[in-house]
This record gives C-alpha cells, sequence and structure tokens, in this order.
C-alpha cells in the first residue's frame, strides 16, 4: 500500500489495516514500542500506521505479520472494504472469474479472500508456484489446507508431508508452518481461524 491519496479507496483501506494492526498487537499485549523492536520499524512510523496515516512496504507488512503472529493475507484482508469489524453480509458469493492476487512479497503465491468482514475464519483460495522452501511462518490461529489440485509440500514443526489433489492437512496455532510445491503450480482452500481481538 503505497501512497494513498485524501478521500480514496485506498485511504480507508489503510485506515482499516492499520486498525486491524493496532486490534491485533492489543489483543497480543504488545506495546508500540515492542512491536517495532520486533520489527526493526520505528515506533512513530507504527503510530502513524495504526491511525491511518501512512502506509508500508510488502517487506514491512511481512515483518508486522510475523511479529503479531498472523500472515500477510489476513493483514490484507483487513484492509477490504467490509473488514474491520463490520458486521459482514449473511450471504457472500465468490465468482469462478475473481483473479487471484499476489499479495505479498514473501512468497510467489497469489491468494483471494473469500470473504470479507468480521468472522470466525477466513477461507482463502490459494495458487503456489514456489518450488523454494521459502520462509517458515507461526501464527497464534488454527489453520486447515486442503490441495485442489498439484501436489503441495507441507512442513509443520519440521516434518514435511506430501499433499496431492483431496488431501487435507489442519493444524493448531502455534505450529511453525511453510509450504512449497514440487515444481508444478498446485492450488489450494485454505481456511484460517480470525484472530480475536
Amino acid at each position: 500500500m503505497v501512497g494513498a491519496l485524501p478521500g480514496t479507496d485506498s485511504e480507508a483501506a489503510g485506515a482499516r489495516l492499520g486498525a486491524h494492526v493496532r486490534e491485533l498487537r492489543r489483543a497480543r499485549g504488545l506495546t508500540l514500542v515492542q512491536l517495532a523492536e520486533a520489527t526493526g520499524l520505528s515506533h512513530p512510523f507504527l503510530s502513524q500506521v495504526e491511525r491511518g496515516l501512512a502506509n508500508f512496504s510488502l517487506p514491512s507488512l511481512r515483518r508486522i505479520a510475523v511479529a503479531l503472529e498472523t500472515s500477510p493475507v489476513e493483514l490484507m484482508a483487513a484492509s477490504e472494504p467490509g473488514a474491520g469489524g463490520a458486521a459482514a453480509p449473511p450471504v457472500e458469493v465468490h465468482r469462478a472469474t475473481a483473479h487471484l492476487e499476489q499479495v505479498s512479497d514473501f512468497a510467489q503465491d497469489r491468494a483471494l479472500p473469500l470473504a470479507h468482514g468480521a468472522r470466525p475464519f477466513l477461507p482463502m483460495a490459494i495458487e503456489c508456484t514456489r518450488s523454494d522452501h521459502g520462509e517458515a511462518f507461526t501464527h497464534a490461529e488454527d489453520e486447515w489446507v486442503t490441495v485442489l489440485e498439484g501436489t503441495l509440500h507441507l512442513e509443520l514443526d519440521g516434518q514435511v508431508r506430501v499433499l496431492r489433489s483431496g488431501d487435507a492437512a489442519y493444524y493448531a496455532g502455534g505450529v511453525v508452518h511453510r509450504w512449497w510445491t514440487d515444481g508444478g503450480p498446485a492450488r489450494l482452500l485454505a481456511v484460517k481461524q480470525q484472530s480475536v481481538g
């Protein structure tokens, strides 16, 4: 999120994202100074982000997500209209024509959040194309993933499991994890428990 113009959708998205970062930070019992130390970002800058007055780069988004034990995808989902505690519509339909987007530079994955607003969990359509192991992640919320197409190597707490089309895995919050493909693309459906603020 770079250079939001006043009064634009980008500015509103930045405000929602900042509010979500503040909510997660407080839920984790962290001060702004502690979050700054954990991310290597300045305390005043993080304060501006939380108030929707500044935006950050994708590498900074990833560092904030790791420090708050969540994912960049969840943080980006919080910037969408209807996020940030807004009442979610009782029915939400996503068409197959919707496009997946690359939501962070920590990986080559592209993702499409499939629900918006205040929901107990976040379903995401993901396309993974990277064959390198990449960086491992951990977050406080439980997560479930199933392979719709292709082959996925899923490392959970140091143990690699190979998942093929139709296979699924559930892992509790706090489990260190990462995934990669065998060289071809893999299409996934991941469902992540939302953070409790």
